[in-house]
């Protein structure tokens, strides 16, 4: 079996290459001006140039559907739809939520922050934008992945908590075992199956034009 996983809805641009019951390669991307989705393309064609494969060589592509980034989220699943499609290969979407679950092989709480006062929140299942006040009340004394800006609102509640974004946490190869573990248990891999994962509208405002 030979997989490309991608993810750019987090902090970085992850891309790795499981190849025959291993992982090859794996690439990060991390950009001071977090436009990291923005190298996707030339770092899917670095990984497999390093591994002397070309995309016809692949049989399924994995991605994050989100939550996370917008700009990222239509990044990794545009690019993801169109090379499945291209090559008529198996396509299978992830959620970041799920993926961060499996840090320290543990089948942990997942709350990110999703401003407006709320969490994503994943507990065994995604729970999506809850009130923080309620998510409090979930993680207190629990294990829970959480990102910078709410880790010490957490540790806080005596829960056992880690951010995401402060460990060296391999992000691609967990996508794509969670992928292979989808595959093997029959998941649909139709391109045209695949969505994005926007729990909530991205933020917009409204400009004032004078008459």
């Amino acid at each position: 079996m030979k997989i490309l996983a991608f993810d750019t809805c987090l902090d970085k641009t992850y891309v790795t290459l499981f190849n025959n019951k291993e992982f090859v390669n794996r690439i990060i991307v991390s950009t001071e001006e977090n436009y990291h989705s923005a190298y996707l393309i030339s770092t899917i064609a670095d990984i497999l140039k390093n591994n002397d494969m070309t995309p016809a060589d692949l049989e399924y592509i994995a991605t994050d559907i989100g939550p996370g980034s917008f700009t990222g989220i239509r990044a990794c699943t545009t690019v993801a739809r169109m090379l499945a499609q291209q090559l008529n290969i198996g396509l299978v979407g992830v959620s970041s939520l799920e993926i961060l679950s499996k840090i320290n092989n543990g089948s942990n709480i997942v709350a990110l922050d999703a401003r407006k006062n709320k969490a994503y929140l994943f507990d065994k299942e995604i729970k999506g934008a809850i009130e923080l006040e309620d998510v409090d009340k979930i993680v207190a004394g629990k294990k829970v992945v959480t990102d910078n800006s709410l880790l010490k609102r957490f540790k806080e509640l005596n829960s056992e908590v880690v951010s995401y974004q402060s460990g060296d946490y391999q992000l691609g190869e967990i996508l794509a075992k969670i992928a292979i573990d989808k595959i093997n248990l029959g998941v649909n891999t139709d391109w045209g199956n695949l969505k994005p994962l926007y729990i909530q509208p991205p933020p917009v405002s409204a400009v004032k034009i004078n008459a």
